[in-house]
């Protein structure tokens, strides 16, 4: 597979770094122990991916970002030591919005990542990657990290399944932090099934990361597929708008009309808070990142920009951060602070904590009434590299997949079917959300509708 990644990727830009001798190495040593009688781990010769926001000894760990375009890592992430104790071969590091900030990974420093659906179009992001390189057949699962839905819309844009836990459910420790209250590492897989035995693997406490729940992780789909009369299904009727691409209608209409015929309950429920959502998000995730990117002054690691003559150490550290972050990350540094400063905290911070508490009781009302909430991931396929949207339009792609972060609940995209979009035939995804701990019954429902659709 190596061979085939190093091939494609100069015209995917998936990868970032190929860790082509690492992965000779841990495959040479699973060979080793199955030759020897050992169990090498659940994961034994399953090729991975990660987002190149993950600490690893092995390589760089960018950021995306010109800022850490050097830096090397003392020390792995307690999911890269899991994957590794699981058997997993780690073959690259993949290429990202610059430090998770983006949904098309055109912010990515070394250049935009492509869609392996259709190399002039985005494959999401920030995950974009990832997406990528498990859509095109690079890997066989990928990691990934959402703050907003940086697993589900690039899985959705990619044709693959993109599974965001609950916030806790899986250690962050040694994933670079945007937004500390909102960040969870999932993975990006060719089936449901795949993307839970990741899961189960990932998932648990680590003593490294104290937001992490001791709850156990339940095997998700040993029980085998969930009968669908016996489900509430509730659609969120702030879902199913005119702001949707027609055909990301009709699929998720067709799913509908499936999981109806096949005996599910279909409940009409109103989530009136969606729109608020995005406003929401960007306020609490930029604050959070512009206290977590105050690191980056050049002084302690990074990028440093080359000192002047007679310049002050408050101007270096200016140059640096200018130099060393792009448009996108500056942008939102610069609305953290703002939203943090004094006068502004309670007008947009405070206030926005406040919407966070009204989302997630607005769930938990929701669920009162079904088991599962199903909707598009996205409003729309996968648009075009540079097609010059706006700010605003760009953060639209992640209306339905925000508040699932900001009421850290489990959601997951699975392949929807196709779409019709100027002459091209492009994926898009479902999006399932579940209860707060309730991911093994969200991946047994998964589960069954992408066997439904599939068999369509």
């Amino acid at each position: 597979m190596i061979t085939e990644i190093e091939s494609s990727n100069s015209t995917l830009n998936a990868y970032h770094e190929i860790l082509a001798d690492s992965a000779r190495a841990t495959a040479h040593s699973i060979d080793t122990r199955l030759a020897a009688g050992d169990d090498p781990g659940p994961l034994a010769g399953s090729i991975l991916a990660i987002k190149d926001n993950l600490c690893t000894t092995e390589g760089h760990t960018t950021c995306s970002s010109r800022m850490l375009e050097n830096y090397r890592s003392p020390y792995d992430a307690t999911v890269i030591t899991r994957l590794l104790e699981a058997g997993a071969t780690l073959v690259g590091k993949t290429n990202m919005d610059e430090f998770a900030m983006g949904s098309s990974s055109e912010t990515c420093a070394w250049g935009p990542v492509r869609n392996p659906h259709g190399n002039d179009r985005v494959p999401g992001g920030s995950s974009g990657g990832s997406a990528s390189a498990v859509g095109a057949g690079l890997a066989d699962a990928a990691l990934g990290s959402d703050t907003g839905g940086s697993i589900r819309q690039p899985a959705a844009f990619c044709g693959c399944v993109g599974f965001k836990p609950t916030y806790g459910r899986i250690s962050r420790y040694g994933l670079v932090a945007f937004g500390s209250s909102l960040d969870q590492i999932g993975p990006l897989a060719r089936s449901v099934r795949d993307a839970a035995l990741i899961y189960e693997v990932l998932g648990g406490v680590d003593s490294n990361d104290a937001t992490t729940s001791d709850l156990a992780i339940e095997p998700s789909l040993a029980d085998g597929p969930i009968d669908p009369s016996t489900l509430r299904i509730g659609v969120p009727r702030e879902h199913c708008t005119d702001r949707n691409h027609p055909g990301v209608t009709e699929r998720l209409e067709q799913a509908i009309d499936s999981l109806r015929n096949a005996g599910a309950t279909i409940v009409d429920v109103d989530l009136p808070m969606t729109d608020y959502g995005i406003s929401t998000y960007y306020v609490i995730a930029p604050a959070e990142a512009s206290s977590n990117l105050a690191r980056y002054d050049g002084i302690r690691y990074g990028y440093r920009a080359d000192p002047r003559p007679g310049e002050s150490l408050e101007e270096l550290y200016a140059r640096t951060r200018s130099e060393g972050f792009g448009p996108e990350v500056r942008r939102r540094i610069m609305l953290g602070t703002y939203v943090l400063s004094a006068g502004y905290y309670d007008a947009y911070y405070k206030r926005s904590l406040q919407v966070r508490r009204l989302i997630k009781q607005e769930f938990d009302s929701a669920f009162a009434k079904c088991d599962i909430l199903l909707g598009p991931t996205s409003p729309s396929p996968a648009f075009r590299i540079g097609a010059g949207l706006d700010t605003i339009s760009m953060y639209l792609n992640d209306v339905y997949t925000v508040n699932a972060n900001i009421a850290g609940i489990p959601a997951i995209s699975i392949p929807g079917g196709s779409v019709e979009q100027d002459g091209e035939t492009l994926p898009i995804g479902l999006h399932l959300q579940a209860p707060a701990f309730g991911e093994s019954k969200l991946l047994r429902v998964a589960s069954t509708i992408e066997s439904m659709v599939r068999s369509r």
